[in-house]
């Protein structure tokens, strides 16, 4: 779709441009069957260096393309009324373009809420500027000492924040999969998750943001990011996301396990029972390693289901652990609600790429949402 509107903008101005060769005498154009003066080819002109700029911008990812094709579609358009015989079809162009930039503003302006966000927190946070050590582990179950040197944390920084890009497959309980991208960033201090989300379901746009902070919690997803369709906050919402945060730094960021905040219980030489407590809420999950210290399994029952808003087991096995910017990580997991009809496995994630301390400065990748 971003192909064709491209194309659809660069035509569509070359077209208004005849307007001003026509104003010039410029080859013999039969199509006007009037003479356009000058000033009014200069007109046409400058409206369909708009639309090609326009297309230009979206091909380098410039977010101010949406507002140029506005201002081109207007011109235009009174161009094409005050010469309705002879341009009349070209409304139907402005039309396509019309809603597309629509969408253009009302998807930079979800993003923009997601990307503020995060540097709220990040100008607010303090970097670790200390390693951990083997120091750092004493009073840790042995299980999770042995995960977190089969990690590698050991005499690596201590970790203030994480960003990761996820691809995959969702869906809901009796629909079909969709595929989706997505981009977070994780605060450790104080405890912040931001997690924006793009998908395509039966062809059209939906994008999501999950916003969790000390203020609470949001479920935010959008039809062509202008048109709510689902949007959930409230007092069950937080344990919800504590979970997701805590599920998150122990697959993710395990060097951030090393805190105050978490009390561990052992429960076998392969599982321990994790408890986060934030912000007044305490939640908790078992944690599942095997023999060679990898966490291989997060279950807790403290999440809800959103479609139902109770509590049922939640799940996340994960796989395929890699070398990740010097730390092995499971690449692979997927995320299940043991319903009491039966497991569903509501996701799929395959990791692209993860960081850690981002500094002050949020990645350029997240600057826009092309």
């Amino acid at each position: 779709m971003k192909t064709v509107l491209t194309f659809l903008l660069f035509m569509h101005g070359l077209i208004h441009v005849l307007g001003f060769a026509k104003a010039i005498d410029f080859g013999n154009l039969t199509q006007f069957s009037k003479q356009i003066s000058l000033p009014m080819g200069v007109i046409w002109l400058v409206t369909g260096l708009l639309f090609v700029l326009s297309s230009v911008l979206i091909v380098f990812k410039k977010d101010v393309w949406p507002i140029l094709a506005l201002i081109a579609v207007l011109i235009s358009q009174i161009m094409i009324i005050m010469a309705w015989k002879d341009a009349k079809f070209g409304t139907i162009a402005n039309m396509m373009i019309l809603m597309a930039a629509i969408i253009g503003l009302g998807t930079q302006n979800f993003h923009n809420s997601f990307r503020k966000d995060i540097l709220s927190v990040m100008d607010n946070s303090t970097m670790a500027n200390k390693t951990v050590s083997e120091n750092d582990l004493i009073g840790l179950p042995k299980i999770v000492q042995d995960y977190l040197r089969y990690v590698g944390v050991v005499d690596k920084p201590k970790i203030n924040n994480v960003r990761i890009v996820f691809e995959g497959e969702m869906r809901d309980k009796g629909k079909d999969w969709f595929n989706f991208t997505s981009k977070q960033y994780n605060f450790i201090r104080p405890p912040s998750r931001f997690f924006f989300m793009k998908a395509k379901i039966k062809g059209l746009p939906i994008n999501g943001y999950h916003k969790y902070n000390i203020e609470g919690a949001r479920m935010h997803i959008k039809l062509l990011s202008l048109f709510p369709v689902v949007d959930i906050d409230g007092p069950k919402m937080f344990p919800t996301e504590t979970v997701t945060f805590l599920n998150d730094l122990c697959l993710f960021a395990p060097a951030a396990l090393i805190d105050d905040r978490i009390r561990w219980e052992t429960i076998d030489e392969l599982s321990v029972r994790a408890s986060f407590t934030t912000n007044g809420t305490s939640i908790s999950a078992i944690l599942y390693f095997n023999e060679k210290g990898q966490l291989v399994n997060f279950v807790s029952n403290d999440r809800y289901s959103v479609s139902e808003m109770k509590t049922f087991p939640f799940s996340t096995p994960v796989k395929n652990y890699q070398n990740i910017n010097g730390y092995n990580l499971p690449t692979y997991g997927e995320a299940i609600w043991h319903y009491p009809d039966g497991e569903f496995i509501y996701g799929k994630f395959n990791v692209k790429h993860i960081d850690y301390n981002v500094s002050n400065q949020i990645s350029k990748e997240d600057e826009n949402i092309q």
